[in-house]
């Protein structure tokens, strides 16, 4: 059944305008959401960060007001809380949850802290999900362009009746009304959004990429054409995906990239690699990863910064920075 889909003309901006709205964390989201929610009429912004946080100079720079988390949160009717995941159950426990008064809503832009316990609102707060899809600052830049992007919204838990019209309203001072906002619950878009990222966009893409490069450069190919072939053409074909679907991209490309696609797609992707999506599937589900995350991070995320040195030191990052000299040069 496909989900419910509102616009501007579903949404009254003047509900998320009349709120106090504390935007906690000022990276990627938190800014993209202050400054949308300004542009589009709320006047009353506060941003929560903590003492000595480096985005801090830059909240000021932009015209708000910046207090600690906890103050922030005490005198707001809307908590957008906008940090990384990792970082809300403390930041919940220590700043949010002594502070939020009754009445007050706690949106968030990922499911994730809500839909696996590391928050867990009492029942005089609403909880919203309004999760934009797309990086903070493109959703920024189509925001002044006049557009926006796709988001996913839902209600957790309703305590004063007006959350779903308040989270509608919040979303489309984003933006994204111009788009499309669309209804769902908290499980599904973290659960779908933590599978997607490990196994697409984030995990599979790259180490597909990754891998085809060695292979190349292994058969004895320059680095340089492996680098054209296997990454620089990726955004080429994954824009024309994005403009005109998959088939009708298909449409555009040569018979002879379309024809080995088909014949090759499916051996690349063949049943070992599906059955390894079903064990991310159900080590997303089970919470298992978001434990796995939480004790990284308790121990000071010493397995995140290993695997970050990790993916910096492969062989194509040294092949995207000569490339990108030569591309200075012409300059």
């Amino acid at each position: 059944m496909p989900l419910p889909v509102f616009h501007d003309r579903d949404c009254d901006l003047s509900i998320i305008r009349g709120k106090r709205v504390a935007v906690i964390g000022y990276g990627s989201q938190g800014r993209t959401h202050a400054l949308n929610l300004r542009d589009s009429g709320v006047a009353d912004i506060m941003v929560g960060l903590k003492a000595g946080s480096k985005t801090r100079a830059v909240a000021e720079a932009d015209g708000f007001q910046v207090l600690t988390a906890g103050q922030a949160a005490a005198g707001a009717d809307v908590i957008a809380v906008l940090t990384s995941d990792e970082a809300h159950r403390d930041l919940w426990r220590d700043e949010l949850e002594p502070n939020a008064r009754p009445g007050a809503a706690l949106i968030f832009a990922h499911g994730l802290s809500v839909n696996f316990g590391l928050v867990a609102p009492g029942p005089e707060l609403d909880v919203i999900l309004a999760s934009p899809k797309g990086i903070g600052p493109r959703i920024r830049d189509l925001y002044v362009e006049g557009q926006g992007v796709f988001c996913l919204f839902g209600v957790h838990q309703d305590a004063t009746g007006g959350a779903h019209a308040l989270g509608l309203s919040y979303a489309a001072a984003l933006g994204c009304g111009r788009k499309g906002i669309l209804e769902t619950s908290f499980k599904a878009e973290c659960e779908s959004d933590l599978f997607a990222e490990q196994v697409v966009l984030c995990g599979g893409v790259p180490e597909i990429v990754r891998a085809a490069f060695d292979k190349l450069v292994a058969a004895g190919y320059p680095p340089e054409v492996a680098w054209f072939e296997t990454f620089y053409e990726l955004k080429l074909v994954t824009d024309l995906m994005v403009a005109r679907g998959m088939a009708g991209a298909f449409e555009r490309i040569s018979n002879t990239a379309e024809y080995g696609a088909y014949l090759t797609g499916p051996r690349v992707v063949g049943d070992e690699a599906r059955a390894a999506m079903d064990q991310v599937m159900a080590e997303v589900r089970s919470g298992d990863f978001v434990r796995r995350l939480m004790a990284d991070y308790d121990a000071g995320s010493p397995d995140l910064m290993r695997l970050r040195q990790a993916f910096a030191d492969h062989p194509i990052e040294a092949a995207t920075r000569r490339l990108e000299d030569v591309a200075k040069d012409a300059g």
